[in-house]
């Protein structure tokens, strides 16, 4: 084989765990994320798994479209918490990430002026959807929160939606100062008297919302309190992902120092496979890549399994790989002793058409 082992160049000062996660008990919003197919529900559920055996309470929130965390943990969520069998300190919930109806446009009523000035702000519906997810989990009071997100794209999005917020909320409050007066004596005028009251509640409404997304586009911008786990696998594209992931993080202010590198195929666990080894020689080409661009992260790399990662007992096992690097166990004589006579067969199948060969072409 023409990789002996997988090298592990990560500097002393960043050792190859997501223990710092676990140490930095003032984080808040941890956010697990990346290229779709790459295990970020496995990643997420391992990791709050793990901060579930230090903090008080941990939430773990899917806000993927197509929802995994019943699949992974083998139990029905829906959008309230609920709490995973076998912890009592651990609770997990699926959004809704598509917008519905917002409670200024509820408030309002169809077709009102305030309905359609607040829809007309871009991205204003689903920010607002998310908004109400943040007031939701504030007020249950976790000591932390795990973000399983949707594909790269969509997780950019979610990521924007306190700075949306927060500039549609102001321009929203400064037609009402600009034209809320004029607009309450045309509708006297017209009889129509209960339209003013409607925009002071919706007054009051922003103004309290807007202190909830002030406070949590604070707080998602505090490394202190929130910080976002990169999940990838060895392969071109996952790299090119991540990389612009962690670029458009970084222009967010939003810290991110952690990268799980998963479903790597470790040389020692190869056996004889021309394929595997093909697959080893590639992965690691990638592998260096990944070390030489984030020689400042914590890089933890993770195995590819032969069966999925399912249930509480399975992530819980899993998740210890988190906090320990991998390291292939050792064979024993049973395993050596059947790979021995697989490679046995393989030569006597080798010879046999060889002298098949020979016969036919002397």
């Amino acid at each position: 084989m023409a990789t002996a082992a997988v090298v592990d160049t990560t500097p002393s000062t960043f050792p190859p765990t997501l223990q710092n996660v676990l140490d930095q008990t003032s984080l808040k919003w941890v956010f697990v994320g990346g290229k779709g197919g790459v295990g970020k529900t496995t990643t997420a559920c391992s990791l709050a798994v793990q901060l579930a055996a230090v903090r008080e309470s941990v939430l773990i929130i899917s806000t993927d479209p197509a929802h995994n965390l019943s699949d992974a943990f083998r139990q029905k969520f829906a959008s309230v918490p609920s709490l995973v069998q076998g912890f009592t300190n651990l609770s997990a919930m699926e959004v809704d990430p598509n917008p519905g109806t917002n409670e200024l446009s509820e408030l309002a009523g169809p077709g009102s002026f305030l309905a359609d000035i607040s829809s007309s702000i871009p991205g204003i519906d689903e920010a607002m959807s998310f908004a109400e997810v943040i007031k939701q989990v504030n007020s249950l009071d976790y000591s932390c929160i795990v973000f399983d997100t949707a594909p790269t794209g969509h997780t950019l999005r979610l990521l924007q939606f306190p700075t949306t917020l927060e500039k549609g909320l102001g321009k929203l409050m400064s037609l009402k100062e600009s034209f809320g007066g004029m607009l309450s004596q045309v509708t006297a005028l017209l009889g129509a008297g209960g339209e003013g009251d409607i925009i002071e509640q919706a007054s009051q409404k922003l103004v309290a919302l807007k202190g909830v997304v002030e406070e949590v586009n604070r707080q998602f911008k505090d490394p202190a309190m929130t910080t976002f786990v990169c999940v990838c696998i060895p392969e071109f594209l996952s790299l090119y992902e991540t990389e612009r992931l962690i670029q458009e993080l970084a222009r967010f202010s939003i810290d991110s120092r952690n990268v799980v590198i998963n479903q790597i195929i470790f040389p020692d666990g190869v056996g004889t496979s021309r394929l595997m080894e093909a697959r080893v020689r590639m992965q690691q080409k990638y592998l260096d890549q990944y070390f030489e661009l984030y020689d400042d992260f914590h890089i933890v790399q993770l195995p590819l399994l032969n069966e999925e990662v399912r249930g509480t007992e399975g992530i819980r096992a899993f998740s210890k790989h988190l906090l320990q690097p991998y390291s292939v166990a050792e064979p024993g004589r049973e395993e050596l002793e059947a790979e021995l006579a697989v490679t046995k067969a393989r030569v006597e199948q080798l010879q046999q058409r060889l002298q098949m060969l020979s016969s036919t072409n002397p």
